[in-house]
């Protein structure tokens, strides 16, 4: 019993104090084996407290690194979110500007077939001219047939009858 607990508590300590003895050789064995010991005994405890503090640095280190993944990944994050509003504002452009682009088309659209119906109606009107004379000349002159603006206002021409051109 008293060996077991001189093993446990005493048994490294003594070993490595009587080694250390033997190889110095000193005067006075037991002080200096008795400095030894009480020296050992700091020397354990500055030791635990450097393996506490070593466990301590290498946990913050570790939170540290996780910390700075975590940044990383936000940071990645970001960068995406910001790519995919840039794709959704670009893309909300492009259906803005093909909107227009439609419009337009549907304005110019609407433009040729109002040009188109107008078109209609003056000939038309050019062929109920034309019924109603019934081969008469009415005396009207090209800018009075025709409704559009800046069309030439020219006077009426009287054809001559061609076989009294041959004599």
């Amino acid at each position: 019993m008293e060996s077991a607990y001189l093993q446990k508590n005493l048994g490294t300590c003594l070993t490595q104090g009587l080694a250390e003895v033997a190889r110095m050789r000193p005067v006075d064995p037991i002080e200096y084996l008795a400095l030894w010991i009480y020296k050992y005994k700091n020397n354990v405890t500055v030791e635990q407290r450097r393996q506490e503090e070593m466990a301590q640095l290498e946990h913050e280190r570790e939170l540290a690194v996780m910390e700075q993944e975590m940044m990383e990944r936000l940071k990645a994050e970001e960068l995406l979110f910001q790519q995919q509003q840039l794709a959704f504002q670009l893309e909300l452009e492009m259906q803005e500007k093909e909107r227009q682009r439609i419009e337009e088309l549907q304005r110019a659209q609407e433009q040729f077939e109002k040009e188109l119906r107008m078109s209609m109606e003056n000939i038309a009107k050019g062929e109920d001219i034309s019924h109603g004379e019934d081969g008469t000349d009415s005396g009207k002159t090209l800018a009075e047939i025709s409704d559009r603006y800046g069309a030439p206002n020219l006077s009426r021409v009287e054809e001559l009858d061609e076989p009294m051109l041959s004599d």
